[in-house]
């Protein structure tokens, strides 16, 4: 994960009557090597064509909000993103997970998981090496929008956890499970969405695309609204793998909101504050009750979707997010710093 942690630290911290473990992120791993993409530095025109069936959630892209609803229903509540469209979230738990990206009027954009929705020409779950069968992975995609061009240039992470494949007039984002060698989400943006968003380095020659600015009022409505993506998707992830379900706790997420603002104001990306301590001081001086705890933290990722499938490919993170023992969950995020505090509360 970009500028993450290196370390993994497990601080075990021995009190009078009670003991506490504390656990943090670590830098993440490299992928399998048999389950890389296969790799094609020729022109887009000589690249494997990528057909959308006109069936599946991914067809939904340019189509009317209307259609969306006559398809989906109603969703389950509506949060505003950074990038002008609002998300429709559909949460139907760990099989069907759905965000919809509305803007005027229209899907531009969207981020689904779930072994029971379709994706096709892709499938959740489906091992790497299948994944990449059906599509060459370049280092780079190339957009053309508005009269501009633009190139999204991939690193080497980039190309074996998140790469962006074109598919017509649509760009589709492949998030990897690189410790399980499977397709974990899929992304889906029409060219100006992806030009808004800025997921890799970019070259262009025209107009950078900026997304609407946003008021302090405006962001913290978006920050809530990603503390809420994240809760779910934590849920929806731990629920694939058999895990119990965390409750939301207000007080952690406190801890964790108030650890991101001091990372932002401070400019700093440290799981240790030099003002607010450790997470142990953190959540003791927040009044929080718990016997264990953990803490992920992620930075510049466009979203909070983004951010935990980043956190599912850092083998640190990944231990927190899928710890049995944890109970409880509180998200913060300020702009860009993301913060996740798991506790287990005394019994």
């Amino acid at each position: 994960m970009k500028n993450v942690l290196r370390a993994f630290l497990i601080l075990l911290i021995v009190a009078a009557s009670y003991a506490l473990f504390i656990q943090y992120g670590s830098s993440p791993e490299k992928i399998v090597k048999e389950d890389k993409p296969q790799v094609s530095n020729d022109d887009a025109k000589k690249e494997r064509a990528l057909n959308i069936p006109s069936s599946g959630l991914l067809s939904f892209i340019g189509k009317s909000a209307d259609t969306v609803e006559k398809k989906l229903g109603k969703p389950d509540r509506i949060d505003p993103s950074a990038y002008d469209y609002k998300w429709w979230v559909y949460n139907k738990g760990p099989e069907q997970y759905v965000q919809i990206g509305i803007l005027d009027h229209k899907a531009v954009t969207l981020f689904a998981t779930g072994e029971k929705i379709n994706t096709a020409p892709f499938k959740i779950g489906q091992p790497a090496r299948d994944v990449f069968k059906k599509t060459q992975i370049a280092p780079y995609v190339n957009v053309k929008y508005d009269g501009s061009s633009y190139r999204f240039e991939f690193s080497e992470e980039d190309m074996n956890t998140r790469p962006t494949v074109k598919a017509g007039d649509l760009y589709v984002q492949l998030y990897m499970d690189k410790f399980e060698g499977t397709l974990s989400s899929v992304r889906a943006f029409d060219a100006e969405t992806l030009i808004k968003q800025r997921p890799y380095e970019v070259v262009y020659r025209g107009t950078l695309i900026e997304p609407k600015a946003l008021t302090e009022s405006d962001w913290q409505q978006v920050e809530k609204a990603n503390e809420k993506q994240i809760f779910d998707l934590t849920n929806v992830i731990r629920a694939k793998r058999g895990l119990s379900r965390l409750s939301w706790d207000e007080a952690v997420a406190k801890v964790a909101y108030g650890h991101s603002r001091d990372m932002k104001e401070h400019s700093y990306f440290s799981h240790v504050s030099k003002t607010d301590g450790t997470l142990k001081d953190r959540l003791e001086k927040g009044h929080v009750n718990f016997e264990q705890a953990g803490e992920n933290i992620a930075l510049n990722y466009v979203d909070g979707p983004a951010a935990v499938e980043g956190w599912l490919n850092s083998e640190g993170h990944r231990k927190a997010l899928l710890n049995a023992d944890y109970t409880h969950l509180g998200v913060g995020v300020d702009q860009k710093y993301y913060t996740q505090n798991f506790i287990k509360q005394w019994n």
